[in-house]
């Protein structure tokens, strides 16, 4: 699959190095070593798909200009519509053009992560009553370094947008009863500290999102009628331990089976592999997953007013 990266920042250079001989050109306004600086400088007929590692106000209309060429397109998530373009639309145009736009979630090829979706499909611990997630980084600093990141919903429209996808993933229940817990603007303009919550309906959801946890972190925890599921850690990260255990009744030490994934990112290659089984298959561009992120994220921002702490930022 001819590729052409565009944005080369952190996300690009990693889609590039993954994109190995499939690698057409790069493409940046600004960065010196790009190849390119824009997408009009390269043959049409150079490549059939691109990589869009973009600001977000930038991936409709290049999304739009590359379809129009009958381009594929992975762009990074979160795809959100615009006040001219709903996804709607842009799915219509893609469908239209026969071509894929797929919207990257490379936690959805995280091992553990996919461990938990294949026994919760096979019902190991019953009726799912909760799901809750921890995710926290410590990049407030350098969010708040980047003029086009700390902006709008901060860590929600970041990191809040993985672990919504991560609720769908493993249950797929609706998505219109997202609200805000709190939000708070610790030493970001932005929100760099959220709560959020779903309760309307079964499995309830329970979200916590920080750009403040200065040892990256990340634990999920899913209970049910028979036992739980439980994740601690991220194999990029270090080793990531998934733990099932299974209900002793009427109470009692549960069975415990613990399965352990090493340290090493292999999210991205597989994420890679799967955009390239859509786009050789003829896959059909799908935005339902994208329209109810969408909608929880707006839900949620628009729920609570964030309150920066007292005093200026240091």
């Amino acid at each position: 699959m001819r590729i052409v990266i565009v944005g080369l920042g952190v996300q690009g250079r990693k889609r590039a190095k993954i994109a190995g001989g499939d690698l057409v050109a790069t493409v940046d306004p600004v960065v010196s070593d790009a190849d390119h600086r824009s997408l009009s400088e390269l043959d049409a007929q150079s490549y059939a798909a691109a990589a869009l590692c973009v600001p977000d106000s930038e991936k409709i209309p290049l999304i739009r200009e590359l379809v129009s060429e009958g381009k594929h397109v992975l762009v990074e998530k979160p795809l959100v519509g615009s006040e001219q373009v709903a996804l709607s639309e842009l799915e219509e145009y893609a469908l239209d053009a026969g071509v894929v736009v797929y919207t990257a979630y490379n936690h959805r090829f995280e091992p553990n992560i996919v461990h938990a979706r294949q026994l919760l499909a096979e019902r190991i611990i019953g009726d799912v009553y909760r799901i809750s997630i921890y995710y926290g980084n410590g990049t407030a600093r350098l969010v708040r370094d980047s003029a086009w990141r700390d902006q709008g919903s901060g860590v929600l429209h970041d990191l809040g947008s993985h672990v919504i996808d991560m609720f769908h993933e493993w249950c797929g229940r609706p998505s219109d009863d997202y609200e805000a817990v709190e939000m708070s603007s610790f030493e970001n303009r932005a929100p760099d500290h959220v709560v959020f919550q779903a309760k309307g309906h079964h499995p309830k959801l329970f979200g916590e999102l920080s750009l403040l946890s200065w040892r990256n972190s990340f634990r999920a925890e899913v209970v049910g009628s028979s036992g739980s599921l439980h994740i601690d850690g991220l194999a990029k990260w270090g080793e990531s331990v998934l733990t099932l255990r299974r209900r002793v009744l009427p109470s009692g030490v549960p069975e415990e089976t613990v399965w352990r994934v090493p340290q090493g990112d292999s999210t991205w290659q597989a994420e890679y592999e799967h955009f390239g089984s859509l786009c050789e298959s003829g896959a059909a561009t799908d935005f339902s997953r994208d329209i109810l992120i969408e909608g929880a994220l707006r839900r949620i921002h628009g729920d609570l007013t964030t309150e920066p702490r007292d005093g200026t930022l240091s």
